[in-house]
């Protein structure tokens, strides 16, 4: 049952279709949206993102239903689908654009991103280079951009990048 309360978060995993193709598959996750964020340029477009320079990382708001799906499962899955210790880079995708962050839009958020950063850097090696900012502004990607997994599951990118990160989840989640 949906409680009709809702609560946003941003999230930078890499390339954004990615990260929405792996958020659209739980209960609770009422809404998702790809989108430019943590840089300083207003409204920027998928062009000026790509060159680096905007300071925007490529992202996706996230809108969840908290009595379905609790902000530690949304943090698991958004550290399960990337890799947190890879600074400005995920696969062959290379760049600012690409960085590992969480705009938060609460300070409930925020303390429990941070607990969950330290909890988790016992399992790795490496620093975990993840960004952690109170959300400042939000710019809707290009439509084309939406859904894309969804609209071009049989393009190279989606079968070789996106698959298998959707199937890495689904595997952890018990997924079908």
């Amino acid at each position: 049952m949906v409680s009709m309360k809702t609560e946003i978060v941003v999230l930078g995993g890499g390339c954004f279709w990615c990260t929405e193709a792996v958020f659209r598959m739980f209960s609770g996750v009422v809404k998702t949206t790809t989108g430019y964020a943590g840089g300083s340029e207003p409204d920027p477009t998928y062009a000026e993102v790509s060159t680096g320079y905007t300071g925007h990382a490529e992202v996706l708001m996230v809108e969840y239903d908290p009595g379905m799906i609790n902000f530690e499962t949304i943090l698991d899955i958004f550290f399960t689908m990337h890799d947190p210790t890879s600074l400005d880079k995920q696969g062959a995708d290379e760049g600012t654009q690409y960085r590992s962050i969480i705009l938060y839009t609460t300070e409930k958020q925020k303390e429990e991103a941070e607990a969950f950063i330290k909890n988790l850097q016992k399992e790795y090696k490496k620093g975990i280079v993840t960004e952690l900012q109170k959300l400042r502004g939000f710019y809707t990607a290009e439509e084309y951009h939406q859904k894309y997994y969804d609209k071009n599951p049989e393009k190279p990118y989606c079968r070789m990048v996106i698959a298998p990160k959707v199937d890495k989840v689904k595997k952890k989640y018990h997924l079908k």
